[in-house]
């Protein structure tokens, strides 16, 4: 990954959101899911925090996981692609001393877009039931010490709101249009429960900031293909847990034919072997760039 690329990739997810269409951005939890989202050409990634602590901790989204969790997770990434990097920051782990310490540690590990929600401590999945808010100038005092943080004044800011599902799509809409006035640069309206929701908030936001879609599979959200985003006003598509759903299904099929059988060899159609697993990571251009050093 050359430094010029590295460094430019904020510079790279402006462009995108400035784009005529919408794009996705499959999520990742480490730095291989990450290197498989780029290698498969798409044009930026998304760490979901539901999918750190899934992996990590092997435990449910309900605000488990710590900001050195999530940091350690942007710096092996950032270490291995050059995508631009959407990062789930939660609630910004505090109050706004704490989103400012998230948002400068967060930068320089290596995000491009910093994602912060109005949930209140401890937060849950967003399709979850039992969420609760933070008052809306709590969430606005947050979302401007953000932006204060930020080494670059480019480094993208996105703001979630889940009031849908506590108080309602109005109140949903209302909240992320402040936070927009307060500084936001994307706009996150989490949980919307229908083709018609996903319309009004495109008619009424879509043509001043872009506007993320969240495809949750079994979710609250119907899911729509990216096209049909874009038609309705969306620019940005994320599919956070797919990869570890998709992955989590095809490890237990794995785990269930090796109990059954004692081997491997019925799979080997549906896994990398040896050869396949070192050219994905590149373990042959590694080798040669330290022969250069003997």
């Amino acid at each position: 990954m050359s430094e010029d690329i590295a460094t430019d990739h904020i510079a790279a997810l402006r462009r995108l959101l400035a784009g005529p269409r919408a794009f996705i951005a499959p999520g990742c939890y480490d730095a291989f899911t990450a290197l498989l989202i780029e290698q498969a050409g798409f044009a930026c990634a998304y760490l979901s925090g539901a999918s750190v602590a899934f992996s990590r901790l092997g435990r449910p989204d309900i605000g488990l996981t710590s900001l050195d969790d999530v940091a350690q997770a942007v710096l092996n990434i950032r270490e291995r692609i050059a995508l631009p990097l959407i990062v789930d920051a939660d609630t910004g782990f505090g109050n706004a001393l704490n989103v400012q310490r998230t948002v400068r540690l967060l930068e320089r590990m290596g995000a491009s877009a910093i994602q912060l929600e109005d949930q209140a401590s401890p937060k849950r999945c967003g399709h979850l039931e039992g969420k609760q808010l933070v008052p809306v100038p709590e969430m606005l005092g947050k979302l401007r010490a953000a932006r204060d943080a930020c080494r670059r004044d480019d480094l993208v800011i996105v703001a979630r709101t889940d009031a849908v599902a506590v108080e309602g799509l109005a109140a949903g809409l209302d909240r992320a249009e402040a936070y927009l006035e307060a500084g936001a640069d994307v706009l996150f309206i989490e949980a919307l429960q229908s083709r018609a929701q996903l319309a009004e908030a495109g008619s009424r936001l879509g043509s001043r900031a872009p506007l993320l879609a969240n495809m949750v599979e079994g979710g609250r959200t119907p899911l729509l293909a990216v096209h049909e985003l874009s038609a309705l006003g969306f620019r940005m598509v994320i599919h956070p847990g797919a990869m570890l759903r998709v992955l989590g299904f095809a490890g237990g099929r794995y785990l269930a034919h090796l109990r059954e059988h004692g081997t491997t060899l019925g799979m080997l159609d549906r896994m990398l072997d040896f050869d396949g697993i070192n050219a994905r990571v590149g373990t042959t251009e590694l080798l040669a760039r330290g022969r250069r050093y003997e």
